[in-house]
């Protein structure tokens, strides 16, 4: 067993070096880069060691087809009480009548809004890609765009917020069957409130996709969308901090619809030791320390917008409410593609990513995504952020690759002092 990987995954990690090395590798090396670099993907965070306990136990081997009391298996007692657990947490953390712990994305969570709700065919007001929303909003290559009559909804060109008299006007027009919102890279508060007044007006069901950032609402550090919503879907690897997978919560009015939309039309076994790792992470989020967390989350968000800022990059719509930047890379003459490059050279981990009325195609954007989910749960705090934002001002400035290594010390001592999944 190596050094790296003791402290982390004991015992049981030397049978994995005996059985396949090369696997245990790719575990070592990935560790390595995490402890390395700085994380920043908006989507991603670090899962606490209790929930990859759990993700990594012999729940795995159990088929559990169905509901707990109501499986097609045998044997399912013990899983049984794994799930409840789950639920009875989801529901007090968010304060839902009815939660879903099954979907194994958040993508397959939308799904079964749509099934549940709505037919191939039926109109669907979401927000556009480009400005901001999901795939499963309404992209032509994913099932929501191929199956469903979408009606976009953006920003305004000049505030980059949300216009809800636009909003209004569409959906008076078109007559939405169900009206999604929710976001990947929108860095502002929705209001809720104004986007249930327009579902009202013309009899649509409410989702809102909350898988961004359903872990500030958990931390109390954003408003629910709960009380509005007929559905919330989201992940549960995000702020929430949980293992990767999706889950659903919605009104007791909705909650058949929604289980038979999960299982049997869209999924079949549910993923047992995902489930249970779900509940720990929902165990974690019940926590008062959690909501230090979520508000670190964000006061950590805006102070790195503001050095991003101070930088000469743009930050989109002027700042953010919540974990995630959208930063305009023009003013710098970098495109989001190349910044990517050179942050990744430094062991700054970012993404490219389109900007409202982007003119450059998606794969090169003219902007970056930045997130602080990861950054803060090694310990993180505004000054930092500071520091963070200069680094990647030198990186995105390295034309050629010259100053790389040097930028990539000074991310080691920073990450140094905060390490991811720390030794011992």
């Amino acid at each position: 067993m190596t050094e790296a990987a003791a402290p982390f995954w004991g015992p049981d990690f030397a049978e994995l070096q005996r059985v396949d090395p090369e696997i245990a590798q790719v575990l070592i090396d990935e560790l390595d880069r995490l402890r390395s670099g700085l994380q920043l993907i908006a989507s991603e965070n670090l899962t606490s060691p209790a929930v990859l306990t759990a993700l990594g136990s012999t729940l795995s081997n159990k088929y559990a087809e169905g509901y707990p009391g109501r499986r097609y298996y045998g044997g399912c007692a013990v899983v049984d009480r794994a799930e409840e657990l789950g639920r009875a947490r989801a529901k007090e953390l968010f304060g839902a009548d009815h939660a879903n712990l099954q979907p194994h994305s958040g993508a397959s969570a939308n799904l079964a809004a749509y099934a549940a709700f709505t037919a191939p065919g039926d109109t669907v007001l979401a927000m556009s890609l480009p400005h901001g929303g999901h795939l499963t909003h309404g992209s032509k290559v994913n099932f929501s765009g191929k199956w469903f009559d979408i009606a976009s909804y953006g920003v305004n060109e000049h505030t980059e917020l949300i216009d809800y008299d636009e909003v209004r006007d569409i959906a008076l027009e078109r007559r939405p069957k169900m009206i999604i919102c929710g976001a990947t890279a929108y860095p502002r508060l929705i209001d809720f409130a104004a986007f249930r007044e327009i579902a009202d007006e013309v009899g649509a069901i409410l989702l809102v996709d909350a898988a961004h950032f359903i872990g500030l609402v958990a931390g109390k550090a954003i408003p629910s969308p709960v009380p509005y919503a007929d559905v919330v879907t989201f992940t549960t690897h995000k702020v929430l901090r949980g293992p990767r997978g999706g889950m659903i919560v919605c009104r007791e009015q909705h909650a058949k619809a929604i289980d038979k939309a999960v299982f049997p039309f869209g999924q079949g076994g549910p993923l047992m030791h995902a489930v249970a790792a779900k509940a720990v992470a929902l165990q974690e989020a019940l926590q008062p320390s959690f909501q230090d967390y979520a508000g670190q989350v964000i006061a950590n968000s805006q102070a790195l917008a503001d050095g991003l800022a101070a930088e000469g990059m743009r930050p989109v719509s002027g700042g953010t409410d919540t974990h995630l930047s959208l930063i305009d890379m023009r003013p710098l003459g970098v495109t989001g593609a190349e910044a990517e490059t050179r942050c990744d050279a430094a062991r700054i981990t970012l993404n490219k990513n389109a900007i409202p009325f982007d003119p450059q195609p998606p794969m090169t954007a003219s902007g970056i995504r930045v997130g602080t989910p990861s950054v803060t749960t090694q310990g993180m705090t505004e000054g930092d952020m500071k520091e963070i934002a200069s680094l990647i001002g030198r990186a995105v400035r390295d034309t050629d690759g010259s100053t790389a290594a040097e930028i990539a010390a000074a991310v080691d001592v920073l990450v140094s002092k905060h390490p991811a999944y720390p030794r011992g």
